[in-house]
């Protein structure tokens, strides 16, 4: 079943009536299953309230799912579609973050595409970068039958200080290409001061002080022009890693 394209998919999250359907019981934030129905189309979606959101110590109470919504503007904004439509909006408890569900091709086991180093992730590694996820695991990779793939769960990114956490190493220390340079640019522009259309959308979810680091994070990659190494002062990889 092919993915609803943004257009459609994203008025429907905001707009649709929200049904949940069930917990899952792998989550540690009480995301839940469920179905939004507006004018006949119905399409299945995860919604994590923010009253469901386990405190951490090193983020913000109840900003995880405005961060999820931040991850994928900003994964919009590069044309690359690898965070799917997100929204923030009510639902039967309360504000929380609502993502079109993507059903994963059983077919690819996304630790095979990891251990591959399968240049499909190229992608996923600049954006993680640029997010500073600290929580990329092989299971937030979600591998379609038309042979893109999604990356979800982006509830602990933006953090201003370094944490970035992957699966992703295997292009460390290499060049960018032509195409990742071009789009790392253009972020940067759009996150500038006042005047950035991103920096417009991302000031009602993140802090002044998130953004300027995230700024900070596009100059240094910019000017290194290559993917980053792993920082010695912070686990390289999430645990468990899948």
């Amino acid at each position: 079943m092919p993915v609803l394209a943004e257009d459609v998919a994203l008025p429907l999250l905001l707009g649709g009536e929200l049904e949940i359907l069930g917990q899952l019981w792998v989550s540690s934030n009480n995301a839940m299953l469920g179905v939004v129905r507006a004018d006949g189309l119905a399409a299945a979606c995860i919604y994590k309230p923010v009253a469901g959101e386990r405190p951490l110590a090193d983020f913000p109470d109840g900003t995880l799912a405005r961060r999820e919504v931040a991850a994928f503007l900003t994964s919009q904004a590069t044309g690359w579609r690898i965070v799917p439509p997100t929204v923030l909006r009510d639902g039967p408890f309360g504000e929380g973050m609502v993502q079109l569900w993507i059903r994963a091709d059983a077919s690819v086991d996304p630790v095979a595409l990891v251990n591959d180093a399968d240049p499909r992730l190229r992608r996923t590694a600049v954006l993680d970068a640029v997010l500073n996820n600290t929580d990329r695991k092989a299971g937030h990779l979600i591998p379609t039958e038309g042979g893109h793939v999604y990356g979800v769960d982006h509830g602990v990114t933006f953090s201003p200080v370094p944490k970035l956490r992957t699966v992703l190493w295997a292009w460390r220390g290499l060049p960018f290409t032509e195409d990742e340079t071009a789009v790392l640019g253009m972020l940067r522009a759009a996150l500038e001061p006042r005047t950035g259309a991103l920096t417009t959308r991302l000031a009602t979810l993140l802090s002044r002080v998130e953004l300027s680091a995230t700024r900070q994070r596009l100059d240094r990659l910019i000017a290194s022009g290559v993917f980053p190494q792993p920082d010695p002062r912070w686990p390289a990889i999430p645990w468990p890693p899948v």
